[in-house]
């Protein structure tokens, strides 16, 4: 799998390049963000890690950049920053994982192994339109209508509500949403799962009465009418 590698610390490129050539991962390196844009733009690659603080241009505006480009490329950034905060900022710009330095290389490698894998599922024809209430969720197209009006969805919040509506009327833990959702398992100590929850309910409660995300207090969340 070709990869590319955007980070300046010397250390920290000699570990993950050495650490994933064992993997199977053929990895091509950028020391800073002018750089690494030129060559995610430029060449094909399969998957692409980005460290968040970068001369010249930092991973966020980079992810940004890449996004309007090519929406299939799976992005994981790397940073030293861990809050809840941070996280949300870049998987808002595109981002599909999030890693906190420091971490163990076969953690990396099983993440991009599931990027991989979440990425192929994407791109297998669903077939599938779900309804609910005024809603309406099509998995083939990736596109969600409230009546006549298409949703403008992150593609977080988008695979958030695509969870909830295949799995309508059951709770469901904040651990099965971080599993289903991302694929993978944040520090249980921030409120990720929460943050965007709340997002996605504002944007579907905006112009509809229909009250479809509940709070089941203790458990989790409940996807269903309230009418």
């Amino acid at each position: 799998m070709a990869l590319l590698l955007v980070e300046d610390e010397p250390n920290v490129v000699s570990v993950i390049k050495r650490g994933l050539a064992d993997f199977g991962f053929d990895v091509s390196v950028a020391g800073n963000g002018l750089t690494g844009l030129q060559m995610a733009l430029s060449h094909p690659f399969d998957l692409i890690i980005l460290d968040v603080m970068l001369p010249g241009i930092d991973g966020v505006q980079i992810c940004k950049r890449i996004r309007e480009k090519n929406t299939s490329v799976p992005i994981l950034m790397l940073t030293a920053l861990d809050s809840t905060e941070n996280i949300v900022t870049g998987l808002d710009t595109g981002a599909d994982d999030y890693m906190v330095k420091p971490f163990k290389i076969a953690e990396l490698a099983a993440r991009l192994r599931t990027l991989l894998r979440r990425r192929q599922n994407d791109n297998q024809p669903a077939n599938t339109l779900y309804k609910i209430a005024d809603l309406e969720v099509d998995v083939e197209a990736k596109t969600v209508y409230q009546g006549d009006v298409a949703l403008n969805l992150t593609p977080t919040e988008y695979r958030l509500l695509e969870y909830f509506v295949k799995n309508q009327k059951k709770v469901l833990s904040r651990i099965q949403i971080l599993e289903n959702v991302w694929d993978i398992d944040f520090n249980l100590g921030t409120n990720v799962v929460d943050v965007y929850v709340n997002y996605l309910r504002k944007k579907l409660e905006k112009n509809s009465n229909h009250k479809l995300i509940h709070t089941v207090f203790g458990m989790g969340y409940m996807f269903k009418d309230s009418d």
